[in-house]
């Protein structure tokens, strides 16, 4: 099993900065690939920026130039710089991994998606 925690969301004005951070702890998975995703009110959950294990970073287009997704230099973790702020952008933020382990001598190997309870990030105008 993989536990992935979130911190950083808050109450912001317009316009200002918040930056979120995901570590996912585990004893026998690697996760290679890790997203941020958002639920605001009443909508469903969608994809903010993620870095795939075999893959270049992606954004929405609705936060391209805003905000800055990075790999930690601890293992298993994720960032997101969030600027320029804007009250839509309020929101859940999820932490996603993609996750894998390997569960025989041949190598073969699960793979698993895990999310964070998520934090909340509530943008005032």
């Amino acid at each position: 099993q993989v536990q992935l925690v979130e911190s950083g969301g808050g109450l912001v004005r317009a316009g200002g900065s918040l930056r979120l951070s995901c570590a996912a702890s585990t004893q026998s998975f690697t996760c290679n690939g890790m997203g941020w995703y958002r639920q605001a009110p009443g909508k469903e959950r969608e994809l903010v920026a993620r870095i795939p294990a075999g893959g270049s970073t992606e954004y929405a287009d609705f936060v391209r130039g805003r905000f800055t997704i990075s790999r930690g230099s601890a293992e298993n973790t994720v960032s997101l710089e969030m600027n320029s702020l804007k009250p839509e952008d309020t929101a859940v933020y999820y932490c996603d991994a993609h996750c894998w382990k390997v569960v025989n001598v041949e190598g073969a190997r699960i793979e698993r998606h895990f999310w964070g309870r998520g934090t909340r990030v509530t943008v005032s105008s």
